[in-house]
């Protein structure tokens, strides 16, 4: 990754920052007998969710290696772009909301979103849910996303419309040059039909990666270079600064130190981890693995709402959608099947 590169990232999220968003990622940790977590929050501008989660973990003293490498094989290629061009044309329509319980208004949008909710699974849940996604021939990106999705929908107007969701993709491995912990992200969106399976969304994903969309979104950041601060603002307001707008991201960073080698006291405990939230997306939900503990976090924008209450809601539907497919052994040969070996994660 060159400086310059780097600078046309940034100067997007300074404008989004400049026109009143909070654009910290959001990281809690949990130590052993405590019940609320500690938040620590990472400037977008500076790191992504991989490099902000590595970078506090090494500064509590974790010795890490080389961070998570993208798998798709699919190289860089700035004519992506230009197939991908007529996308950013397309018209844009918001999914409308239900009346969301609002809370205490803020005054001072440059705080951390209070909407905020969060879920742990312990250890042995987390290794039935890779291995029945495993066996599924799914990721369990594929999985948690469509149950997110399903969580939602009871509080949208229309409850049967597509949902699209943005889906960060980690470039590390592609890209080079600069810390590690650089923002080294791009993304594809998704958009999930009520009827779709986690193998369909499975699918949905891998597609655009094959079609190179996250190396079209990332050539439009450096596109950005040729722009006036005032012309990202203009787009960002529009919400034109995105491939299609967005109900929220959705974003896992993987699994961390699954042999447990971790093992200073500062470490010690759950990690919780959730992408910022943004006008143009109202949700963010994310997830981390760390040392076989998979963790949910949700928070909302607080032009959706300040109160804890509705996302609290979201998550207890999203973890009770876990557990039924969980407790009835998720693999259906009616429904799943096994997909490309080239696809799996």
């Amino acid at each position: 990754m060159t400086n310059k590169s780097m600078e046309a990232i940034i100067k997007w999220f300074l404008a989004a920052e400049e026109l009143g968003e909070y654009i910290g990622i959001r990281f809690g940790h949990i130590p052993p007998g405590a019940a609320e977590p500690e938040w620590t929050f990472l400037r977008h501008t500076d790191f992504d969710g991989i490099g902000g989660l590595a970078e506090i973990l090494r500064r509590k003293g974790a010795k890490l290696g080389r961070l998570p490498q993208i798998r798709f094989p699919a190289e860089p290629s700035v004519f992506s772009l230009l197939k991908m061009a007529p996308k950013f044309l397309q018209p844009r329509h918001r999914v409308k909301w239900l009346p969301v319980e609002q809370g205490a208004p803020i005054q001072d949008r440059q705080q951390p979103p209070p909407a905020v909710a969060w879920h742990i699974f312990d250890e042995p849940t987390t290794i039935q849910m890779r291995r029945v996604c495993r066996k599924a021939g799914v990721t369990v990106n594929s999985f948690l996303l469509k149950h997110l999705t399903k969580a939602i929908r009871p509080y949208l107007e229309d409850q049967s419309s597509m949902v699209p969701w943005m889906v960060p993709v980690n470039l590390r491995g592609k890209l080079s040059g600069g810390r590690d912990t650089a923002n080294f992200s791009s993304y594809v969106g998704v958009k999930v039909q009520t009827y779709e399976t986690p193998h369909d969304i499975h699918q949905s994903i891998y597609a655009a990666l094959a079609r190179k969309e996250h190396w079209a979104n990332w050539y439009s950041y450096q596109a950005g270079r040729l722009m006036t601060d005032r012309m990202r603002k203009y787009l960002i307001i529009k919400e034109r600064a995105m491939s299609q707008w967005n109900l929220g991201s959705f974003s896992n960073l993987g699994s961390w130190d699954t042999e447990k080698e971790i093992t200073q006291p500062e470490c010690a405990g759950n990690w919780l981890f959730c992408p910022p939230v943004l006008r143009c997306q109202l949700v963010g939900a994310g997830c981390v693995t760390f040392q076989n503990r998979l963790s949910l976090m949700i928070q909302a924008h607080p032009d959706l709402t300040t109160s804890p209450a509705a996302p609290k809601a979201w998550m207890q539907n999203l973890v009770k959608e876990i557990d039924l497919d969980l407790a009835s052994g998720l693999v259906n040969p009616a429904t799943y099947w096994e997909n490309d070996v080239r696809l799996r994660t």
